[in-house]
């Protein structure tokens, strides 16, 4: 499992013209998954990503976790994160797990995480259109295989 956090101003998701998603303050994470990926690694991603210490104290020291009243999560799904492009100029998506399996893991991270902070997603297989403000700008790669 790979997920992008970023942390962000504000951030939304757009599917035909029609907002799916829509943040303040926050972060974006772009999630993908992997053949082997379970419950066992979505349990211990959401817990990296809630623990993750990325917003700023009051001196302005990233010594924080989301885990805030104000925040909020614009998650979307991102089988391109397992693009590989060692060879060729064409990505391979061959580590990339399969639609009907990664929407079932989606969907069970979404639920699990929003038990945790509230949480707006686009829809998995959709052509989205993501606008983000990123704060910092601070962008992490985490990955649980």
């Amino acid at each position: 499992m790979r997920v992008v956090v970023q942390r962000s101003k504000e951030a939304s998701c757009k599917v035909d013209g029609k907002i799916t998603g829509k943040i303040d303050k926050g972060m974006v994470l772009l999630v993908g998954f992997t053949e082997g990926d379970n419950e066992d690694t979505i349990k211990y991603m959401i817990n990296k990503i809630i623990n993750l210490r990325i917003f700023d104290d009051e001196n302005g020291v990233m010594n924080k976790s989301i885990n805030r009243e104000d925040s909020q999560i614009l998650s979307i799904s991102q089988f391109t994160l397992y693009g590989d492009a060692t060879k060729g100029n064409r990505p391979s998506y061959i580590k990339a797990l399969s639609g009907d399996k990664a929407t079932v893991l989606y969907d069970y991270f979404n639920q699990e995480l929003s038990k945790l902070i509230k949480v707006e997603t686009g829809i998995f297989g959709a052509e989205m259109e993501i606008s983000l403000i990123n704060d910092g700008p601070i962008t992490i790669l985490l990955e649980k295989e």
